[in-house]
């Protein structure tokens, strides 16, 4: 039999296109993220990602050289240059010198420039300005075209966010932030509620059944309701607003989902395992370190996935302990927020800067996911 007795095969199909339908919600956005962060300003303004492949076409706004460039030929004052950068390729169809009519000329006519003179644009972006006087100003002519583009992809972008010295756009410091504060806040949780947990799943104690429903019970305990008595904690005993004050942030709220997982995994383990290692003179301690910690590797890598993506992913506990007006200790989801603020138009440097943001939490859940499900349903069954 090709299916088990009492299953509806239609229910399979539902299950399977259900995820089916998740994975691609997931992955379409991420992979049109990771397009866009190679592309630039004008190809994202002007096309969609999944058009990135294919010349489109745009409507852009660029300028001649400046009057200081200009050349004197015969009685004529002369200008040429191309509009478009040496490695931009892109055919010009239609122009023009006012807003109003951007398409009011082809390739190869001339206009009359309203300070005197003519300019004349050609299909591949050159051009020439004539003027019997000479011509004056600071900038260059503005010129409205509308240009075919070969597809174009430019590490430009990672450059500027990566590397760029400009507090708007670099986020390598950022980068580093995010770093220090959640690799420690993934470590100080794990360690102490093994510990916790060790002892609630093997020890003998008054009032263990009640620490036990006191975890359960934090579990559902929103942790925007102790953000401000925690700040006014940490304000009172001097820790401030730094790292070690988003470090103890994070523990705290990670820590009852840590005790109940690892509780759970380790009440899960032989128990004549444990009693064999008792009979044989091992202390509690040697027990945990060299019996337990081993036997819950699933469990703490399960755990330390999810509290790293947590954190990595985090604002608003980064927007309440973590506050600094230089910005030396802003994380990546902050500079993002930044960006957003201010660079609202660079959609090429929001894109990048995002997909810096996610790379390192898809790193280590791919490396990590085989341990996911073994510890989340370890102890469910016996």
């Amino acid at each position: 039999m090709s299916d088990i007795a009492g299953t509806k095969p239609a229910l399979r199909w539902v299950v399977q296109a259900s995820v089916v339908l998740l994975v691609a919600l997931w992955v379409i956005p991420t992979v049109g993220l990771l397009v866009s962060s190679f592309r630039t300003a004008d190809q994202i303004s002007g096309s969609g990602w999944w058009r990135s492949m294919f010349p489109s076409e745009q409507n852009l706004t660029l300028r001649s050289a400046a009057p200081e460039t200009q050349v004197q030929q015969g009685d004529l004052y002369v200008i040429e240059g191309t509009l478009f950068d040496d490695d931009q390729q892109a055919a010009i169809s239609r122009w023009g010198i006012s807003a109003r009519e951007v398409d009011a000329y082809a390739p190869g006519e001339t206009a009359e420039l309203r300070r005197g003179g003519t300019i004349t644009v050609d299909a591949d972006g050159t051009y020439r300005m004539e003027n019997a006087e000479e011509f004056s100003g600071n900038r260059g002519v503005r010129v409205f075209v509308t240009a075919t583009q070969s597809p174009e992809f430019t590490l430009d972008n990672y450059r500027k966010v990566l590397f760029s010295s400009s507090g708007d756009d670099s986020m390598g410091r950022a980068f580093f932030s995010t770093l220090t504060v959640t690799i420690p806040a993934t470590i100080i949780p794990i360690l102490v509620a093994a510990f916790a947990a060790y002892a609630l799943a093997w020890m003998e104690f008054p009032g263990r059944a009640l620490l036990i429903a006191a975890v359960v019970g934090l579990l559902v305990v929103p942790l925007q309701l102790a953000l401000i008595p925690l700040l006014k904690f940490h304000l009172n005993i001097g820790i401030g607003k730094g790292y070690l004050g988003v470090w103890l942030a994070h523990t705290g709220f990670g820590m009852p989902l840590a005790i109940y997982l690892l509780r759970n995994y380790m009440a899960g383990l032989p128990r004549d395992l444990i009693e064999n290692a008792r009979v044989d003179g091992a202390t509690e301690f040697q027990i945990f370190t060299k019996l337990i910690l081993p036997l819950s590797f699933p469990a703490l890598a399960s755990f330390a996935i999810f509290q790293f993506l947590w954190t990595w992913n985090d604002l608003l506990v980064a927007k309440v302990f973590l506050i600094d007006a230089t910005g030396q200790t802003t994380v990546m989801t902050n500079r993002i927020v930044e960006l957003l603020g201010t660079r609202g138009g660079n959609w090429e440097i929001l894109a990048t800067a995002a997909f810096v943001s996610i790379a390192v939490p898809l790193v280590v859940f791919f490396a990590m996911q085989k341990y996911l499900v073994r510890g989340l349903l370890a102890g469910s069954v016996k």
